[in-house]
């Protein structure tokens, strides 16, 4: 029985140049991944997905639409994700911005481009959750309830 909950956001941004994805470090390998990370205690959801992807970006972005839930246990490290994927409208860009120190670049991909990098992704999520937003699948936020 695992003895914590790893709860993540992640940020499904797309614009003219296609998808915003991140390069990163993921132990030894280096992965393509959306902007993600884990909710920090006493953070709400929107917050986080703020949050991460400002710090990995460089991107401020503002929810729109909640894409999927998934729960995902990866084969690199056996840990189980709960992983709540969201469509974010990008609003700035801050060229100064300190990236976290495990991200290599903030990258433009379009989704040909994408699919064919699909060997590199982190998880097989980062496509599914492409899917979900390429066949139109949104719920509002308001699904989430934050009684903070």
């Amino acid at each position: 029985m695992p003895s914590q909950i790893h709860l993540t956001v992640a940020a499904v941004v797309h614009g003219k140049g296609g998808f915003l994805l991140v390069k990163e470090r993921d132990g030894e390998r280096v992965v393509i991944n959306q902007p993600a990370g884990h909710v920090e205690p006493g953070e709400g959801l929107l917050e986080a997905v703020r949050r991460e992807t400002l710090e990995e970006t460089g991107w401020r972005v503002e929810p729109r639409d909640l894409l999927d839930i998934s729960i995902y246990t990866s084969p690199h490290n056996h840990v189980t994700y709960y992983r709540f994927a969201f469509l974010c409208e990008a609003l700035a860009h801050d060229p100064q911005a300190e990236l976290d120190s495990d991200i290599i670049e903030a990258l433009w991909l379009g989704e040909s481009e994408l699919r064919a990098r699909h060997d590199e992704m982190r998880s097989p999520l980062v496509i599914k959750t492409v899917d979900a937003y390429c066949s139109g699948t949104r719920y509002p936020l308001e699904i989430i309830k934050d009684y903070r």
